[in-house]
């Protein structure tokens, strides 16, 4: 019997967005907190950012400290520590069509989940704070549903 794709359960996943400053990191934090022990987990972004302040307070509000979260390229994050990634979910069609590029050469299956970039929202700091947790909100979901039999089995 076939062993089933790596993908399915995963060891080790990668976040990426456009520039590793909000939605890739919160994803990151999300998913750490879920699996604290059983995956590993990282993000990085098609092109370097800086970490939002928004991003950080609403991570805050959930009670993960993302302050020390330092935006990183997928070149800088290959440099460091290889991409040896069994999954990559993209969250922006910048980072989508990177991940496709680099996984040519790689053995990593890539999901692309289309999401909301908060940081184009006007408006008032609640209205922001909205969007932002918004975003959390949906990442945070999509995590649950595509992870819940990750580690169910063992434990």
């Amino acid at each position: 019997m076939a062993a089933p794709p790596r993908a399915r359960d995963p060891q080790s996943v990668l976040f990426a967005c456009a520039m590793n400053s909000v939605r890739s990191p919160m994803a990151e934090s999300l998913l750490q907190h879920m699996f604290p022990q059983g995956l590993y987990v990282k993000s990085a972004g098609a092109r370097k950012g800086e970490l939002d302040p928004f991003a950080v307070a609403v991570m805050g509000e959930l009670g993960q400290d993302i302050s020390g979260h330092k935006p990183q390229t997928f070149e800088e994050l290959e440099d460091w520590e290889g991409l040896n990634f069994d999954l990559i979910i993209t969250l922006s069609p910048e980072a989508h069509h990177k991940a496709l590029e680099l996984t040519r050469t790689l053995a990593a299956d890539v999901e692309y989940w289309p999401t909301q970039d908060p940081t184009t929202i006007e408006g008032s700091r609640d209205q922001k704070l909205a969007a932002y947790r918004e975003v959390c909100d949906q990442l945070l979901l999509r995590i649950r549903r595509r992870f819940a039999k990750v580690g169910a089995a063992s434990g």
